[in-house]
């Protein structure tokens, strides 16, 4: 039996607050998420964004517990796979890289030259599509690839978005099923969906994130039911650019000011606990509720390594290792 390859990547985090600066450097340096044409000015622009961001950065963290859990989580996701694969029969291993944080990605093709792994499928942790996601993991692991003829003569399958996987719409459907029932009135829950937002400009040039997202919403909203009411709003904006909206501080405020006093918070475009999640919405936003008057506000964890959605990677992984081309 041929061994199969497994790349799952995500964005990566500082696990401790002395990475804060360096992460933020390298995250801001990535010319797919600053769009700055010059090497020069970009890691410029790069080391100003993470010096005026570091000391707010590590106070976050340390609300947190003084670090990223996105490597552990991922860690934890990628062995839930492996034996998920074994479970169904197949020969695998599968292999972490973070796109901005450790383990960087030549650390990753380290390990998979040393597998001799007989095909590779690189699976993104992003549901939806964007270049600055799946788009720049994409070009750095082409680059890196390309100088690796061992890897690069293999049969690799790249799985670019997955937003509308019915056993990834299942997993969170379920988890929101579970925290609704949990709120004192069910039947009059509103829920939000909050993702990671991106600048307006980018969806006007074709990043097709916005459309997935929606997408996504309205496919659970589906397996729901429609029973409650849902939008969906963006959070994580930097900058003074224009970025998709509402923002779902705003859009907390609105519902607070319409009577609205059951929130269900959805992280719907995360698929691990982190910073976005274990700050922005667990303390952060949970406060502006608070204000508000909205009495009863919960969140719907994020996916981890909820059984249904490690099968929905192993489906994902399987389909697209037996694709024809």
């Amino acid at each position: 039996m041929d061994k199969l390859g497994v790349i799952v990547f995500n964005l990566g985090g500082p696990e401790n607050l002395d990475q804060v600066k360096p992460f933020l450097y390298r995250l801001f340096s990535d010319p797919d998420i600053i769009r700055i044409r010059s090497g020069p000015l970009r890691r410029l622009a790069a080391f100003s964004i993470a010096t005026l961001r570091a000391r707010k950065s590590r106070g976050y963290y340390r609300r947190i517990g003084g670090g990223s859990p996105l490597r552990r989580i991922t860690d934890e996701q990628a062995q839930a796979l492996s034996d998920d694969l074994r479970w169904a029969g197949v020969n695998a291993e599968v292999f972490v890289g973070m796109c901005t944080w450790r383990p960087f990605f030549d650390e990753t093709l380290d390990e998979v030259e040393a597998s001799a792994v007989d095909r590779l499928v690189v699976l993104p942790l992003f549901p939806q599509y964007s270049s600055t996601t799946t788009g720049s993991g994409f070009r750095a692991l082409e680059g890196l690839i390309k100088r690796r003829p061992a890897i690069a003569a293999l049969d690799i399958r790249w799985i670019r978005a997955w937003q509308n996987h019915p056993t990834y719409i299942e997993a969170f459907a379920g988890l929101i099923r579970r925290e609704v029932d949990g709120f004192s009135d069910p039947a009059n829950v509103q829920i939000l969906f909050s993702a990671h937002s991106i600048p307006e400009s980018y969806v006007r040039s074709g990043d097709p994130y916005l459309d997935q997202t929606r997408e996504t919403v309205e496919l659970i909203a589906d397996r729901l039911g429609r029973k409650n009411p849902y939008q969906l709003a963006f959070q994580s904006k930097i900058g003074p650019i224009r970025w998709l909206g509402p923002s779902t501080n705003d859009a907390i405020v609105r519902l607070g000011r319409e009577g609205i006093d059951q929130i269900l918070v959805v992280p719907v475009s995360f698929v691990s606990e982190h910073i976005e999640t274990l700050y922005e919405l667990d303390i952060q936003y949970r406060k502006v509720a608070a204000d508000a008057g909205i009495s009863e506000f919960g969140r719907v964890p994020a996916l981890n390594t909820d059984p249904t959605f490690i099968r929905a990677l192993r489906e994902l992984v399987l389909d697209a290792a037996s694709e024809k081309d």
